[in-house]
């Protein structure tokens, strides 16, 4: 753990950040962002998995040291451009870990790969399944409901100008779910697991159900404790779940459930 915490980070390109990176070529966690989060949340995690796995944490436009860029115009447009940029990285073991939002990227971008590309494991944390962000029954939250339901409330309260800024990141990505519509497609092949904090305000233990029917591998469905943000930059969140499951990669293909 002390070599890692003194290894520089690298941002690769415009999309990736690796907070701590690995001098050998462990199993690569491509991590994608709840609304409005960046990658810079994720270095706690980055630094519980290694030196057994190395986080690649996403940067999404809009925010962070891509304040200037701008979102793409739709989810579509969206998955496209991650898909180029995590193309020429995406060898020798790797999985996707995703946040409510970011789940449901992570999840799409691992469909939208060719079957003999996409990762051996998706993990979903916080999200409902893809039919639920569409369509008129679709919770309806402000950013200013997600910020204080997400639990970042209170991390901002005290400043004006940060709480802008995380509000105008949740707006952004707020804007690109609406765009999003889920399509007919059979099941991917990697292992999807998915988890839930048992505190977690905007998604019932149950609201997970459904998300098995997307995969054709195994599928595990896990409650670890915390809200509704697992991984942020105060806690490496589900850090022992994500090390079992990349440390063995059997356990990533057996059907579980965990409280």
């Amino acid at each position: 753990m002390t070599t890692a915490l003194r290894v520089r980070p690298r941002v690769e390109g415009d999309w990736l950040f690796v907070p701590v990176p690995q001098p050998h070529r462990p199993y690569r966690l491509f991590c994608f962002p709840h609304a409005g989060g960046d990658a810079t949340a994720y270095t706690p995690l980055a630094r519980a998995l290694a030196p057994a796995a190395e986080v690649w944490a996403l940067r999404p436009p809009a925010r962070g040291g891509r304040l200037g860029h701008p979102m793409p115009a739709s989810f579509d447009l969206l998955v496209d451009a991650v898909l180029e940029a995590l193309a020429p990285h995406l060898t020798g073991r790797f999985g996707f870990y995703g946040q409510s939002f970011g789940a449901l990227l992570g999840y799409e971008v691992a469909r939208a790969l060719p079957a003999e590309r996409r990762p051996e494991l998706v993990v979903a944390a916080s999200a409902s399944p893809p039919a639920a962000w569409a369509g008129a029954d679709r919770p309806q939250y402000t950013a200013d409901d997600l910020l204080r339901l997400a639990g970042m409330g209170e991390l901002v309260a005290g400043d004006v100008d940060l709480k802008e800024h995380a509000l105008r990141g949740i707006r952004t990505d707020l804007e690109v779910v609406d765009t999003y519509r889920p399509r007919p497609h059979p099941p991917i092949g990697s292992a999807l697991h998915t988890v839930v904090g048992v505190e977690d305000p905007l998604l019932a233990v149950g609201g997970l159900e459904g998300w098995a029917a997307h995969t054709r591998g195994a599928h595990g469905h896990h409650v670890v404790p915390g809200g509704h943000l697992l991984a942020t930059v105060d806690g490496p969140g589900p850090a022992d779940l994500l090390t079992s499951l990349i440390a063995r990669p059997g356990a990533a293909n057996q059907p579980t459930t965990e409280h």
